[in-house]
């Protein structure tokens, strides 16, 4: 059997496959040369290096893998390899936050701070999230290495701890590397300050906001 005849039964093994589990998937069948058979959803394609197939474009070898490119980012395939999945493709991240006012005007969207479910009230008026002690405990933060400051309210200066939170995640849309201050009163929501809040385009129209990711 040619080398040809061997990768189109390999492509044709691909597509039985593909089609009998309906993956969305991109497999790497074989090599001719600089071209790669790719298998895109079920679909073979010969794509050259720096040309696409099937919304898959082949950026170069890396000895015998292939370096390609999805929507999604960059994957290396080999021959026999795991399937690269495509179903996170079709649809960005949000990007948009919209919450309407509350009672007492205030905007208090639900979400979660690394990865744990967390109630917020949008503060302008903070330089970071603030997070009572109590509730930094609940969602598991670490705060053995936080660094202390003083934070000037109302009531005079407070003493803070000051944390980096991994994440925090409002109406599907997630923002790493955020500063917080731990505050050692209870406090009925953390308050979403400028170190989330700067990271958006701000607008409001009556009693709704809309945030959108710069």
């Amino acid at each position: 059997m040619s080398p040809f005849a061997s990768l189109a039964l390999l492509a044709l093994t691909f597509m039985a496959a593909a089609g009998s589990a309906q993956a969305q998937s991109v497999a790497l069948a074989g090599r001719m040369g600089d071209r790669a058979l790719l298998v895109v959803n079920g679909t073979p394609y010969t794509v050259a290096v720096g040309a696409a197939g099937g919304g898959v474009k082949l950026l170069r070898w890396l000895n015998e893998d292939a370096e390609v490119e999805l929507a999604s980012g960059r994957v290396r395939l080999r021959v026999g390899g795991t399937p690269a999945q495509l179903g996170a493709v079709a649809t960005a991240p949000p990007r948009e936050i919209v919450m309407a006012a509350g009672s007492g005007g205030h905007f208090m969207p639900e979400g979660a701070i690394n990865g744990r479910t967390a109630r917020f009230m949008v503060d302008t008026g903070a330089t970071l999230v603030a997070i009572g002690r109590d509730e930094a405990l609940r969602l598991g933060l670490d705060l053995s290495n936080a660094s202390k400051g003083i934070s000037q309210t109302a009531n005079g200066p407070v003493p803070v701890e000051i944390v980096v939170l991994d994440r925090i995640r409002v109406a599907g849309v997630e923002i790493n590397n955020v500063g917080a201050a731990i505050v050692p009163q209870t406090l009925p929501f953390v308050l979403l300050g400028n170190s989330f809040l700067s990271r958006f385009q701000m607008r409001r129209v009556n009693d709704v906001m809309q945030l959108t990711l710069k």
